[in-house]
């Protein structure tokens, strides 16, 4: 195999990977924040204390978090058939790849929601706002670093995991990875899909450390 072809190979693979990784990600972020916050309020303590909600959320979470991805690949094959209508491609790869993720990013949000001061939370309260102001105002606003930074774990744990999906025909450069660098001998292959990987998630890194500090110094 030349290098072009190789080139050509790996800018495809790529544009999967992105693709895989960017719609997770959304997904990600949208069920990990209403979980994680929603873990918060229906503490004991919290604002919406609900106890039963709460130890369902927790376990839920919980067993999300106890599989290892390449299991939760293959025990969501009805589900994703289901939802998607195969279990081979990118878009049947976003499938596990969001359900592994949520409970992840869920624990990451509940931690850092914890680290807003309870009295700057007691303010809110007796200045008269209401839950959805103390979320949306004090929780969420006052944790954004912690949040941005567990985002960017988050995105670097799907990058991997999205190379895990190329085992079962997923796409992008974990599929290539498997198809060309284990099964046909292909070296060149197998060294491109790691540098482009590394290359990624130095990207990821990067942009979210840059995006930290930025809302630290705010």
């Amino acid at each position: 195999m030349t290098w072009s072809e190789v080139f050509e190979l790996l800018e495809v693979g790529l544009q999967e990977t992105a693709w895989m990784v960017l719609v997770s990600t959304l997904l990600t972020l949208v069920g990990g924040l209403l979980v994680g916050v929603l873990l918060v309020l229906t503490d004991k303590g919290g604002l919406l204390p609900l106890r039963p909600l709460n130890a369902v959320l927790g376990l839920i979470v919980n067993v999300g978090r106890s599989l290892p991805f390449i299991i939760l690949l293959v025990a969501v094959i009805p589900f994703t058939r289901a939802i998607v209508g195969t279990t081979i491609g990118t878009d049947a790869a976003i499938v596990p790849l969001t359900i592994g993720a949520i409970p992840f990013f869920a624990r990451i949000v509940e931690s850092a929601l914890r680290e807003v001061p309870a009295d700057v939370v007691a303010a809110a309260t007796a200045m008269g706002a209401t839950r959805t102001q103390i979320v949306g105002k004090v929780l969420l606003r006052e944790s954004l670093p912690g949040l941005v930074a567990g985002l960017t774990i988050t995105v670097i744990a799907l990058v991997g995991y999205s190379a895990m999906a190329g085992v079962v025909g997923g796409g992008g450069l974990g599929d290539l990875a498997i198809r060309y660098g284990y099964q046909r001998f292909e070296t060149d292959m197998m060294i491109a899909t790691v540098v482009a990987l590394i290359v990624f998630v130095q990207l990821v890194q990067m942009v979210g450390d840059l995006l930290v500090r930025r809302l630290s110094h705010r």
